[in-house]
């Protein structure tokens, strides 16, 4: 039941009106994912273990994959409170959660997944976002630092950007807009959608994480995985409802927020060793690597530059200070590379 502990402070008073005897109550949160557990969901699982462990037993993080809400739902479910924690994919709703998109605009030269938690921090702290989360009563916990997307299919493989033409590719926010301006045709599905489309041909090619080609088997339906298109790649936070996090106590915030920030540690190490891997998971499914030439990939940049563009002049036409948005980025990651974080 959400806000558990909001229910046993109804009932502590409930007990000292009545007289009646009184037993100590864990707060219990609820936690809205999708799929199963992977390298994406690890900080969020590395969370629930520490808070437990911290805290004796008395703050509990129960975890649900996909039976609380759909991962297009989970911000909406945090605003009516019906769990206390969710992820959310900023480009499957880019209309409730347009400031953080800036996140996954192409080619923003992101490099490692530590440049991504820079980013991705720095850009969450703008006000800018903060208002617009806090249209659905959540607060920004911890982000899921994602590698830059390639994509792997099922047919002939790419020899350059004009084989995108026509293609069906399953692609969100910049990353599809980017591939568009070759003639690609970018569908947005969620994750857990992705391989039946491959499988029965809608898709040409997907575009993905390492970690989601393993939890969503694409895997076994890929003949073939660009190594070097790096366009960008999703942005997909943890939040907390925030009437929920003022309903816990001090020691019990203080847990979860330090707890939070080993969560990306291991998430980073657990990560990072998936990456070292993937070359010999290539290697054993028999998926022939693909490297396109600097030429395309310098006509990719390109177009990128102009995606970017287009965006801050939509979303500084709707309000927002959507340059300010990406030179907080951009000052991020000199920040990080010299140091300075």
């Amino acid at each position: 039941m959400p806000f558990k502990a909001r229910a046993w402070a109804a009932a502590l008073i409930a007990a000292i009106g009545t007289g009646a005897p009184v037993t100590a109550q864990e707060t219990t949160w609820q936690v809205s994912l999708w799929g199963a557990p992977r390298a994406f969901t690890e900080h969020v699982e590395f969370l629930a273990r520490s808070v437990r462990l911290r805290t004796g037993g008395d703050f509990i993080i129960e975890i649900d994959y996909g039976g609380l809400s759909s991962n297009r739902e989970n911000l909406d479910g945090i605003r009516a409170g019906a769990f206390e924690m969710a992820q959310f994919c900023a480009g499957y709703h880019p209309e409730k959660n347009r400031a953080i998109t800036a996140l996954e605009l192409p080619f923003l030269g992101i490099r490692t997944l530590e440049e991504e938690l820079a980013a991705s921090r720095a850009l969450y702290a703008h006000p800018a976002v903060e208002a617009e989360m806090a249209e659905w009563n959540a607060r920004l916990l911890m982000p899921s630092p994602l590698p830059q997307y390639n994509l792997v299919g099922g047919g002939v493989p790419p020899e350059g950007l004009d084989w995108l033409d026509g293609r069906s590719i399953r692609a969100t926010g910049g990353i599809g807009r980017a591939l568009a301006l070759f003639g690609a045709e970018p569908v947005s599905l969620t994750a857990d959608e992705t391989r039946a489309a491959m499988e029965d041909g809608t898709l040409d090619a997907v575009a993905f994480a390492q970690h989601a080609h393993f939890s969503f088997d694409t895997i076994s339906l890929a003949r073939w995985w660009t190594t070097n298109l790096d366009p960008g790649s999703v942005n997909c936070p943890v939040v907390v409802n925030e009437d929920a996090l003022a309903a816990l106590s001090e020691e019990h915030r203080a847990v979860l927020l330090d707890s939070a920030d080993r969560a990306m540690d291991h998430y980073l190490a657990n990560y990072g060793d998936l990456i070292l891997k993937w070359n010999e998971v290539l290697e054993v499914f028999g998926i022939e690597q693909v490297a396109l030439p600097e030429a395309e990939l310098e006509r990719l940049a390109s177009g990128a530059a102009d995606v970017r563009a287009q965006w801050v002049a939509d979303r500084t036409a709707e309000g927002l200070p959507a340059q300010e948005l990406l030179t907080t980025i951009e000052d991020a990651l000199r920040d990080h590379r010299t140091g300075g974080f």
